[in-house]
């Protein structure tokens, strides 16, 4: 945000606490000295009011990055997203343009009850007008926040709420990371493990379990939800045959529905086993550590989801 803040003065922040405070999870550390209070804006609690600012500064030519404390907390500002930044450009006839970024902590984090648990990137990758990303590495952090800034529609950057401890290497160059586009996290042979955001990691867990009982996982880290990398998805089931899509969301509906959608339509006659999801339970989530836990993919359930569809067996009281 701030190597886009120094390159385009049209960039601004706004959200609560991203200024004096320098962000609930100090994403926006340093960011108020730098560019000061004109820039890094400190807002009411008041989604609904901060969203719509936003969507009306985005059509007068700025672009602004609106930060959602925690993405449970944008129902406040459903409206606005959906019936002003995603429509305003259909609306129009195209005489206004939205370039606006939605953005901050996606789903469960740890113990903090179901109404801050929600996994809300199938809420808004059902709307035409919105794109949606969802990075599970921290380069892809970088090169999709970069990307979504520079876009002219609106973006929703849906970040992990668990993953902000994650350490890794990013490119100090100007690198984007193009909208729509997956990434093949390790190749294999016998099943398509298909994931985003935290899940790529459960996957990346259970896939080194599997490697030791001779079942070879090919990971697709989808990166965006909207637009889809239908391209990545087919090709990856083509070779391997069988497909399990993992992801935080309730198994009604969601991302998962759809990516098994697009592969039994373009892929079914690759396929030699059902394409099964693992997806979190289809309840609040609970504020008990162990339940919560019990609620959440978790390795065990991947590992067995592969087993079935290639034939190995099950294991029991797996978590």
């Amino acid at each position: 945000m701030t190597e886009e803040m120094e390159r385009d003065d049209r960039v601004f922040l706004m959200g609560e606490e991203v200024g004096h405070y320098q962000g609930a999870y100090k994403v926006s550390e340093g960011m108020l000295e730098k560019f000061g209070s004109r820039r890094v804006i400190d807002t009411p609690i008041a989604e609904a009011g901060f969203a719509g600012i936003g969507a009306g500064a985005a059509m007068v030519g700025l672009r602004p990055i609106i930060e959602f404390m925690t993405w449970n907390f944008s129902a406040v500002a459903f409206d606005q997203i959906l019936n002003n930044a995603a429509k305003i450009r259909q609306m129009s006839g195209g005489q206004f343009n939205c370039p606006i970024v939605f953005r901050g902590p996606n789903a469960s984090a740890r113990q903090v009850g179901s109404q801050h648990s929600h996994a809300m990137e199938h809420f808004y990758a059902t709307v035409p007008g919105l794109k949606v990303v969802a990075p599970a590495f921290v380069d892809d952090a970088k090169g999709l926040m970069k990307a979504a800034i520079r876009d002219d529609n609106p973006v929703l950057v849906m970040e992990s709420e668990t993953l902000y401890s994650l350490k890794g290497e990013v490119p100090d160059s100007d690198e984007v990371t193009p909208l729509g586009k997956a990434r093949l996290v390790r190749e294999g042979t016998d099943c398509t493990i298909i994931s985003y955001s935290r899940m790529t990691h459960v996957a990346i867990e259970a896939a080194a379990a599997l490697d030791k009982e001779g079942i070879s996982t090919e990971i697709v880290d989808l990166r965006s939800l909207r637009p889809l990398d239908e391209d990545a998805i087919v090709d990856s089931v083509r070779k391997t045959h069988r497909c399990v899509v993992v992801h935080e969301g309730w198994p009604y509906g969601g991302v998962g529905a759809e990516v098994a959608d697009r592969v039994q339509r373009l892929a079914f006659d690759w396929l030699d086993a059902p394409i099964l999801r693992v997806t979190s339970l289809d309840v609040p989530m609970p504020y008990n550590a162990k339940l919560e836990q019990l609620c959440m993919p978790q390795p065990g359930r991947v590992i067995d989801a592969v087993k079935r569809v290639v034939n190995r067996g099950v294991a029991q009281g797996r978590n």
